[in-house]
């Protein structure tokens, strides 16, 4: 893995001329949602050849996901929102990343449109990367043959990265993931990721039921389109300065209170202090159960205080997944 970049540069929704040291790069174009393995061949192809080459390396994608537009009443459950595939993209050395805006307008460029006026008048392309399964332009008509095809012609050298597997045979994808946090299978989509899905938040206030019990928690609502499954993880806790803290969370409606709108609320292990409006994320290691109705407090704080031995003892011995998830927390 190439070693991260000294400087990273991160454009979203660019309106203006892009900036003169993105031009002339090595430029890797994907959706990237979940910057999991596959995602991180094409990504480490591009930096390799900018290094050596001496050119930049930078991530080209899109915000919003393609399908939030083509199928808005069923948001896609995302993996890495533009911040989370920033910090990927970072710890995996690229130079920049630019996240176009995904709308109609640009959902209507033809695929000569996109290579023309992005590849080569805005970037300047020295060589671009794709994935097998890249489809671009209007009705998505722009495979990946169509782009080497087209770019070689107007001088721009294109490599199309194979598709990425599992020890099973069964390719690497956002899909695969999504069905396994929504399956509570945490390790599995931990695996194909290769480094522990995280997600941001802000702490928010709650009702304190936590505190009353023991147990005082850090809240965080996620989005409405995610579909992680409820229940009780073991986690870790990053906060804005950098530090991990292990804890265990409980995601979902408190069935022993309120039975309200789904909460994540992350109980910091041997930890003290004011969190509210802090901006953290959260890193999930296992799935421990689900969330459960308990015969009266006594029960619940029983249950509370197993689920803490075994977060603690899970956490203890995790070891990094990767390289890159070590770079992620370093």
């Amino acid at each position: 893995m190439m070693t991260p970049a000294a400087s990273f540069i991160d454009i979203r929704h660019p309106e203006q001329p892009l900036p003169d040291s993105f031009k002339g790069s090595v430029v890797a174009i994907g959706n990237f949602d979940g910057m999991h393995r596959g995602h991180q061949a094409v990504l480490e192809d591009a930096v390799k050849e900018a290094r050596a080459t001496g050119l930049k390396a930078i991530m080209l994608t899109f915000e919003p996901h393609p399908r939030t537009l083509f199928r808005p009443n069923r948001p896609v459950f995302r993996l890495t929102p533009h911040e989370e595939k920033a910090l990927v993209a970072k710890a995996l050395g690229l130079d920049g990343m630019v996240s176009l805006t995904f709308d109609e307008a640009f959902a209507s460029q033809s695929p000569d449109l996109f290579i023309t006026d992005m590849l080569i008048s805005k970037l300047n392309a020295r060589k671009v990367i794709a994935g097998y399964d890249f489809h671009f332009g209007k009705d998505r008509v722009g495979t990946p043959d169509y782009l080497k095809e087209k770019g070689e012609a107007l001088g721009i050298g294109v490599t199309i990265v194979d598709m990425k597997t599992d020890r099973s045979g069964d390719a690497v994808s956002s899909t695969r993931i999504r069905q396994a946090l929504e399956d509570g299978a945490i390790a599995p989509a931990n695996r194909l990721l290769g480094y522990r899905h995280f997600f941001s938040g802000v702490v928010i206030h709650g009702a304190k039921n936590g505190r009353k019990l023991g147990y005082p928690t850090a809240n965080m609502t996620l989005p409405e389109n995610s579909r992680l499954r409820e229940g009780v993880y073991a986690v870790k806790f990053v906060r804005k300065d950098g530090s991990l803290h292990d804890g265990v969370a409980s995601f979902g409606r408190r069935p022993m209170f309120d039975n309200g709108p789904r909460v994540f609320e992350v109980h910091i292990f041997d930890f003290e202090g004011n969190l509210y409006d802090e901006e953290v994320r959260v890193i999930l290691y296992s799935y421990l159960r689900e969330e459960m109705k308990f015969d009266g407090l006594d029960a619940l704080i029983n249950q509370m205080d197993t689920d803490s031995v075994q977060a603690r003892a899970i956490l203890r011995y995790a070891e990094p997944l990767s390289e890159l998830e070590t770079r992620l927390w370093d």
